[in-house]
């Protein structure tokens, strides 16, 4: 299959958007330094794991369906963008950030960090509503492609999350906590998810 831009770019913005995984390997570069956030980047990474695994074993049937099914998966992906467009500009304030991963062992922060993101319940909508859109339902194997692209997904979140930490272990907070900054953010993360909407209702099965 070809890894199209598109399902790059809109990977990255979804990756790079603040969310507990982030904070949390933040916290813990603040805390414990650069190689223990890598740990909580590895953690976050391997939570993703079993939402990929309920997500591909649905969508696997859901590919041998009718149009209709498609378009309702489509429309849940445009509902979903808008929500974390949503979620994002409703929080205030400065980025609380606690270095809860203070003391801990590599062992410990990657257990905790797996579960933040296996009880992140973002992750199974984006499964199912996001990753269809990329495919095509005539697909030889839509599983293998499923895996590709779940995959890739995957590593962008541990370099992303990594480069979090590592980032954070050296400013210590003194950028993040600063609240013009991180409302940009939230503005420019908002502004991206609407787009990304937008063009989610306005795309047609392939």
């Amino acid at each position: 299959m070809q890894i199209s831009t598109e399902f790059l770019i809109t990977s990255f913005i979804v990756v790079v958007s603040p969310g507990t995984g982030t904070l949390y390997t933040v916290a813990t570069g603040l805390s414990q330094g650069r190689r223990h956030s890598i740990y909580a980047a590895t953690g976050c990474t391997l939570g993703i794991i079993p939402h990929m695994i309920a997500a591909i074993t649905g969508l696997a049937a859901i590919f041998h369906t009718s149009r209709l099914a498609f378009e309702g998966i489509r429309i849940l992906g445009v509902i979903w963008l808008l929500y974390m467009a949503w979620s994002t500009l409703k929080e205030k304030g400065a980025m609380q950030l606690n270095p809860q991963g203070k003391g801990k062992t590599p062992l410990e922060i990657i257990i905790r960090a797996i579960l933040i993101n296996l009880l992140n319940p973002k992750l199974p909508l984006f499964f199912l509503a996001f990753l269809p859109q990329f495919m095509r339902t005539d697909a030889a194997s839509p599983v293998k492609d499923l895996l590709i692209l779940s995959g890739i997904f995957m590593l962008m979140t541990w370099g992303v999350f990594a480069l979090y930490g590592v980032f954070s272990a050296f400013v210590r907070g003194q950028v993040l906590s600063k609240p013009g900054i991180l409302k940009a953010l939230r503005i420019g993360f908002a502004t991206g998810f609407v787009g990304l909407g937008i063009k989610l209702l306005l795309t047609q099965q392939k």
